[in-house]
């Protein structure tokens, strides 16, 4: 089990291609940090697949269990999201998403068939990727002045800072995940640069 700081993801994506009686079950695997990321990469693949007749998806976010969210679309209850959930979790992993787009063959598979179906595409996307161990982190959004970015990137860095997102113009935003032990003390260091903002992200 991974330590009270730290938390199992997947190291990259993956993709699953599970096929039973003409209907196709494709599995997207993701690691994600925010809810806002599962809406994004859903979007992304509903517009890559827009004849598909079902989006099923489960996703699980933080260490505590209690951020997650299974979605049959339409599918029979419990047929679809949970089967998802429950490979995602038989791998003790979090920050995770997968969605399984299935497009309709003409034969109806019944409950026992769609559970099979979602199980296997799903694992199918999962295994292949390589799993890390990442520090359980505090996200902020950091607003300054351009001449501070050294400065910030190098507090970060020594932090063992992950930058999610930087918008370095004449005012720069960055978007950090500070590993949670350190996140008091780093921003308390941060907040002493002249003109820095911050905002925690949920």
């Amino acid at each position: 089990m991974a330590t009270p700081h730290k938390y199992k993801t997947l190291g990259g994506t993956g993709i699953g291609d599970f096929r039973d009686r003409g209907s196709k079950f494709l599995a997207y695997a993701y690691p994600i940090q925010t809810v806002q990321d599962v809406k994004d990469k859903l979007q992304a693949l509903k517009k890559e697949h827009p004849k598909a007749v079902h989006h099923c998806f489960a996703w699980r976010i933080g260490n505590d269990g209690m951020q997650f969210r299974a979605s049959d679309d339409g599918e029979p209850s419990g047929s679809a999201g949970k089967p998802i959930l429950g490979q995602i979790d038989s791998l003790e992993l979090t920050n995770t998403l997968v969605v399984v787009v299935r497009y309709f063959g003409g034969s109806l598979l019944g409950v026992p068939g769609l559970i099979n179906a979602y199980k296997t595409a799903t694992l199918q996307s999962l295994e292949n990727i390589p799993k890390i161990e990442k520090w359980v982190e505090a996200l902020y959004e950091f607003s300054f002045d351009y001449p501070a970015m050294g400065e910030v990137l190098y507090i970060l860095k020594q932090n063992e800072s992950t930058i999610y997102k930087q918008d370095l113009q004449l005012f720069c935003i960055v978007n950090a995940g500070i590993p949670v032990h350190l996140a008091e003390a780093c921003v308390a260091k941060l907040t002493e640069i002249r003109g820095l903002t911050h905002k925690p992200i949920s």
